[in-house]
């Protein structure tokens, strides 16, 4: 009775695997770049063997490389085992099943990197973590963690205690939260168990408000620089190079009496304690042994940068919290990798991508979901895995696979990102000529730069598109008429009770649409100006602030064509000017 018990359960998971075949290749990111597939037919997994590598394949891309072979259930893999397994399970459906297919895949640029700013918004360790998991899910390899700025030292100092006390940082910043050491070599070890390698960054000498509160002096002064280079001694004698090879030191942002000077100590304190610098550039100036971090996101003047001498990594497509992040997550996989058309490792490294906090944050398991953390983490990594740059028609066909990884892989995680790359606009600004634009989220701003268009401080626009629909229907969606930097706080603020923010206005075949739902805290939070070390940076945002964490609107659409219309104000100077109509 039990085989036959046995047999019936076997027939039911096999059964399951045929019936729940939601595989694809087009749902791995990054995408692979050898790709075969026997059939469609999918097979619970057996076993999953580490080989040795075969003679005919000689893994000479990257450290990065692996093979992955699947037959009827059994799993080879070669190669790079912790990205080997990661893709084996984005390969795996619900069942546990698998197809039979043969994978042969690396990465273009050997560096990409997450960073995350803990310096003026601490994370727990378990926080940090799940960031971790994440990162190696998509073959995100080098975590960049800021642990120094204005607020606080995050890291735990024996020499000089002060530096951790409470008294001499910002208040409201988690004041006196730290990491021991003992928990900085433990998110080490987690992170290199997933693939990724942690940069440290202590950034020198700017961004050190705590540093001259607690001292009384600045770090570029001669009794500075003697606090940090007993600092640098007792990080480094904790930390070994062979757990931490890189050292950020920071250096943007800053201006000294001395800037040759400065740097070169901070370089040869990397040398000498064996660590490989890396600073930002734009800032002061590094000696030719230093990866430059690029972060100036200027026309032009990125291309320039690199091009200038010496190894870099690609900041420059901008930071996670200063667009919209749908417009972001569509900017940076239209993005050109480290301003090459093939990529070139010579001097160009890859990426790191960027999540600053500026403005206080309440509760920071809204990090994510305010700055679409997730939906950008993917397009970046196909970007520099892969590198180049994608089409719009290759967006459209991406955001298949993040929908999947939306409703399946990362089911349990909170993403607020729908497909929109296939939506198409006609924008009228002010007297000038028609422009066009693609995508659910339009900066405004960058419309105009990318057509040399120069506008004023005020000014409208009019946004038009088009929804077809078979039959009469209602449809949800989230609208927008601005997205407040997670930086400088510049905004127009919440709406009047009633209305959009930013003076905006949605219509649907002529009738105006209002938003759904009530604010709780209308006209607040309207500044015209840039809070940094303002009062106003100190009030954290809130979910009604962002239209993607806010409530959808329903729209009634007609059988056949119906027009979306919207009016998009410019208030004031310096607004992030920009617009969202996204379906869900």
């Amino acid at each position: 009775m039990k085989k036959v018990i046995l047999l019936f359960l076997t027939s039911l998971f096999l059964l399951s695997c045929a019936d729940n075949n939601r595989f694809n290749k087009e749902n791995i990111i990054p995408t692979p770049k050898e790709f075969t597939i026997q059939d469609n037919k999918l097979y619970p997994i057996k076993e999953v063997v580490n080989s040795e590598k075969r003679d005919n394949l000689k893994f000479p891309h990257s450290n990065d490389e692996y093979y992955l072979k699947s037959s009827k259930g059994h799993v080879v893999i070669e190669g790079n085992e912790i990205w080997a397994k990661q893709t084996l399970s984005q390969l795996t459906n619900e069942s546990g099943c698998i197809p039979d297919v043969e994978i042969h895949d690396w990465s273009a640029y050997p560096i990409r990197g997450f960073m995350h700013d803990t310096g003026r918004n601490y994370q727990t360790l378990e926080m940090l973590k799940e960031t971790i998991d994440l990162m190696s899910l998509y073959k995100i390899n080098y975590f960049h963690w800021h642990l120094t700025d204005y607020p606080a030292w995050r890291i735990e100092c024996k020499i000089f205690p002060q530096l951790n006390d409470a008294q001499y940082q910002r208040p409201g910043r988690d004041c006196g939260k730290f990491y021991t050491y003992d928990e900085i070599r433990e998110l080490i070890g987690y992170a290199k168990e997933r693939g990724i390698t942690i940069i440290p960054e202590i950034d020198m000498p700017g961004h050190s408000a705590y540093f001259k509160n607690t001292f009384g002096f600045t770090m570029d002064s001669k009794e500075g620089m003697k606090v940090l280079e007993k600092c640098i001694e007792e990080f480094c004698s904790e930390i070994p190079a062979s757990m931490c090879p890189y050292l950020h030191i920071g250096s943007d942002e800053v201006y000294i009496a001395d800037p040759k000077g400065f740097m070169a100590f901070t370089e040869n304190l990397c040398k000498k304690y064996g660590r490989i610098a890396m600073a930002w550039d734009p800032g002061l100036p590094a000696d030719s042994t230093t990866i430059r971090q690029i972060w100036n996101t200027a026309a032009g003047s990125n291309a320039a940068s690199a091009k200038k001498g010496g190894r870099y990594v690609d900041s420059f497509m901008g930071y996670l919290n200063y667009y919209d992040p749908i417009y972001f997550t569509n900017k940076t996989f239209l993005h050109r990798a480290c301003a090459q058309e093939v990529p070139d490792t010579t001097n160009a490294l890859g990426g790191i991508l960027c999540l600053w906090n500026d403005v206080r944050v309440a509760d920071k398991s809204r990090i994510a979901l305010h700055n679409g953390m997730i939906n950008g983490m993917m397009t970046f990594a196909e970007r520099f895995w892969n590198g180049g740059e994608g089409s719009w028609e290759e967006l459209v066909a991406f955001e298949e696979k993040m929908s999947h990884h939306k409703d399946i892989i990362l089911k349990n995680q909170d993403i607020r990102w729908y497909p929109n790359a296939a939506m198409s606009w006609k924008i009228k600004i002010g007297d000038n000529d028609t422009l066009k634009a693609r995508g659910g989220a339009i900066d405004v701003n960058d419309l105009c730069r990318a057509n040399s268009l120069h506008i004023g401080d005020t000014i409208s626009a009019w946004a038009f598109t088009h929804i077809y629909s078979e039959e009469e229907k209602t449809i949800e969606a989230w609208v927008g008429f601005e997205a407040a930097a997670r930086s400088n706080r510049m905004s127009g603020g919440i709406g009047k009770q009633g209305e959009w923010e930013n003076q905006g206005k949605l219509f649907v075949n002529g009738n105006e649409i209002s938003p759904s739902q009530k604010w709780n805290e209308p006209e607040k939070y309207a500044f015209h100006f840039n809070t940094w070390a303002k009062p106003e940076e100190e009030l954290p945002y809130t979910d009604e602030q962002f239209y993607w964490m806010r409530e959808p609107v329903t729209i009634h659409l007609k059988k056949g064509d119906n027009e979306i219309k919207l009016y998009i104000p410019k208030t004031f100077k310096g607004q992030r000017w920009s617009f969202a109509f996204i379906t869900l």
